[in-house]
């Protein structure tokens, strides 16, 4: 599970480090990161509109996007036949776990977004 202080002193770190970094290199750091950056209402908005899981594939998760969308198909699918119970309890597990993603969303955008730095700043410092 994600810790907010932890996520916010790696996120305090890697703008240290970026910083540090010479100008030509900042500014290369900078431009490649701007187009790499996900924002966390797009991905909550994602969440809360369709709990199929198309969050996941606005962070290029796409097995666990598709794993989502089929469970909840399947939920769908299961509505109308002899077992519509089993659907029911599909779209309520999967509901389950996106709405948590849901109300994490700021946290877990920010520390993908860490994740993006700190790449950047490796392939950065390589050059």
């Amino acid at each position: 599970m994600l810790d907010q202080q932890a996520v916010d002193a790696e996120e305090e770190r890697l703008r240290e480090l970026a910083a540090a970094l010479p100008d030509l290199q900042r500014q290369q750091y900078f431009q490649q990161l701007k187009r790499e950056l996900r924002d966390p209402d797009t991905y909550a908005a994602l969440n809360w509109c369709f709990l199929a899981g198309l969050h996941h594939f606005y962070l290029g998760q796409w097995r666990r996007g598709l794993v989502n969308l089929l469970v909840f198909l399947a939920g769908l699918a299961l509505l109308f036949s002899p077992w519509p119970w089993l659907g029911v309890v599909l779209i309520v597990l999967i509901s389950v776990a996106e709405l948590w993603a849901l109300f994490r969303s700021q946290i877990i955008i920010q520390h993908w977004n860490n994740q993006i730095m700190r790449r950047l700043l490796e392939d950065t410092q390589q050059r």
